[in-house]
């Protein structure tokens, strides 16, 4: 027995011996063995210390039992490193036991300020503060435990997690080590737990000699703390439990996305993961797809290195650039409310030519940003043509002036709406949907309608979109219904609107004159002569008008719209009629109480929704 020992002891001595040491920053070293303690006093697992010394009652004597503790090292080691902090002494479960440390010759000696108290289990513990004389540490805290009474309690002398852990990570098993073998039967999820806040964590516990485990049944949240507990129902093999409840506390490290684009090319990751660990690395691969070649790194990385490796320590956004091996290039620039400039302008541009970009909106607009191949606001822009680009300019139009949209609801799905009959000689052209309602399909001619096999609507030669009667076998059935009643409140709400009303503007014949966005009102009719009228305003502006009688246009008559003014933004509104002459060039929705007609020639962009009928002559309603 003794001679197997011995060859143990000498096979753990050789291993330290050539398996070199780390010292505090772990940086290994070639300059002896490591530290370690090669003994103790008194003994781990030794119980009734320091009784056998008192032979009696008598107070002289009994302060004969000043406690000591003591270790000897394998080396010389450094007096420095070995104070009251790197050599400690506490009752199991309980306070820090006050003392002094000195050091001698390879020996360490704890001398408590009092006596140990009877029947306590007591932990000492080396920290890997201590190194030796040439900076090498203490491996791992040495702790060893005895007993002033006759029983030694068990001990938990190790947690994995330590105390105050950071950065762990989310699949950890939960380890605690004991001073002793345990009892499996005592350490339970009711003995051993783990609680996230006020929240039990669930997972199974298990038992090996000194080593009782959690392994948690899903991984741990990221960025949380987390409070681990061995209770005092944990036992060892004789039945004791420790001295009080253990508990130790630890916070998960963060997770964080690493996002990678790469036009013209792809980026490998190793690993491969929708989510890393703070502090992972990253291994980003970039491969060029066929007639590109990889250039740099840009966004949160920067560089040529390929492969390159990246630390996820925060989320990431990376770009890999790729450069065409093309000569010449194109560029494709798109924009809406405005104009782009070029210079130089040419069809194709070789490798490497910067092209100035220059924006200019159109009247009530202004311009907003780059999208596409270019970003940001800069005009103008210079832009390095290194493959093909496609850029868009974005332009935003102001928030328009006057009384606002009147809603038309489903009304304003149609071009033409009419409750008793639409009709047209000639040939007539119409964008959009035309209906009737309550009328049936027979009120509708001139349209030479064809009936869908649906039997949902019928279209015509005449009309662009799709012709619907209210005897259609309609989708939904109250497609109609719903329409009507949508225009007549439209009409309703128009009719009465009242903020910032312009009255009876040029005694009911505004010919000729130019007019701002606003609410016009009128207690007469409206008359516009061929000299036309203006409405002069930008994109968003609006303009109703309301007329007490009837809406006449005369012959060649144009409603002219500058400054971005739009036929969708603008609402005739009559309380009778609405005749347009012929030729005429009319912009903006009528919403008439009875008849609408438009005479040979005319044209309208806008809708013509009637609460009668609506008459047509060889003319032109195009939807806006």
């Amino acid at each position: 027995m003794k001679r197997n020992k011995l060859l143990s002891t000498l096979a753990i001595i050789s291993v330290v011996l050539f398996a070199g040491c780390k010292n505090d920053d772990f940086v290994a070293t070639n300059v002896g063995p490591c530290p370690v303690v090669i003994s103790v006093s008194p003994l781990s697992g030794a119980t009734l210390v320091g009784r056998s010394k008192v032979v009696s009652t008598i107070a002289s004597q009994e302060a004969a039992r000043v406690s000591i503790v003591t270790a000897t090292f394998n080396k010389k080691m450094d007096p420095k490193t070995i104070n009251e902090s790197s050599f400690t002494l506490k009752v199991a479960g309980g306070s820090v036991v006050a003392g002094t440390v000195t050091y001698t010759d390879s020996t360490a000696v704890f001398v408590a300020s009092s006596k140990f108290i009877d029947d306590k289990t007591f932990e000492a513990r080396i920290t890997t503060a201590v190194k030796d004389r040439t900076g090498n540490a203490l491996q791992a805290d040495y702790v060893w435990t005895f007993s002033t009474g006759a029983t030694i309690l068990p001990v938990v002398i190790a947690t994995d997690p330590l105390n105050l852990a950071t950065g762990v990570v989310l699949n950890k098993v939960i380890n605690a080590t004991f001073s002793m073998p345990m009892d499996p039967a005592s350490i339970t999820n009711t003995t051993f737990t783990l609680m996230n806040g006020t929240s039990p964590v669930s997972g199974a516990v298990s038992v090996i000699g000194t080593v009782a485990t959690f392994t948690p049944s899903a991984t741990l949240s990221p960025a949380t703390v987390y409070t681990a507990k061995m209770s005092m129902a944990a036992k060892n093999l004789d039945g004791s439990t420790i001295a009080k409840d253990t508990t130790w506390t630890f916070t998960t490290t963060s997770i964080y996305t690493l996002n990678i684009v790469a036009a013209n090319g792809t980026v490998d990751k190793s690993p491969n993961q929708l989510t890393y660990n703070s502090g992972a690395s990253v291994k980003l691969t970039a491969t060029a797809n066929p007639g590109y070649t990889f250039s740099f790194w840009s966004g949160d990385a920067t560089g040529i290195s390929n492969p390159l490796t990246v630390t996820v320590n925060v989320n990431k956004n990376i770009i890999a650039n790729f450069t065409s091996n093309a000569s010449n290039f194109t560029l494709n620039i798109a924009a809406v409310g405005g104009s782009v400039s070029r210079n130089p302008n040419q069809l194709t541009y070789p490798n490497g030519t910067n092209v100035v970009l220059t924006p200019t909106a159109n009247v009530g607009y202004t311009f907003d940003s780059w999208g596409g191949d270019a970003s940001g606001s800069v005009s103008p822009l210079t832009l390095n043509m290194n493959s093909n680009k496609n850029i868009t300019a974005n332009f935003t139009a102001p928030l328009g002036t006057g009384p606002g949209i009147v809603n038309l609801g489903t009304s304003g799905d149609f071009s033409i709406l009419s409750k008793t009959g639409i009709s047209t000689t000639g040939v007539t052209s119409i964008t959009g949907n035309i209906g009737v309602s309550p009328a049936t399909a027979t009120a509708i001619t001139g349209f030479s309608l064809i009936m869908d096999a649906t039997n949902q609507f019928s279209t015509s030669l005449y009309v662009s979109g799709h012709v619907f009667a209210s005897d259609y076998t309609l989708a939904p059935p109250s497609k109609m219904t719903a329409a009507i009643n949508d225009m007549q409140t439209a009409f309703t709400t128009a009719m009465g609107m009242t903020t910032t009303v312009i009255v009876d503007k040029g005694a009911g014949n505004i010919s000729g004159m130019t007019l701002v966005p606003g609410l016009y009102k009128w207690s007469t009719g409206l008359l516009i002569t061929n000299a036309g009228v203006t409405l002069s305003g930008g994109p968003n502006d609006t303009w109703v008008f309301q007329i007490a009688a009837g809406l006449t246009v005369d012959n060649t008559a144009i409603i002219h719209l500058t400054g971005g003014a739009q036929a969708k933004n603008i609402f005739w509104i009559t309380a009778t009629d609405a005749v347009i002459g012929s030729n005429v060039d009319f912009s903006g929705n009528i919403l008439s109480q009875t008849l609408i007609s438009l005479n040979t020639g005319a044209k309208v962009t806008g809708r013509l929704l009637a609460q009668s009928a609506v008459t047509l002559n060889t003319a032109t309603v195009v939807l806006p």
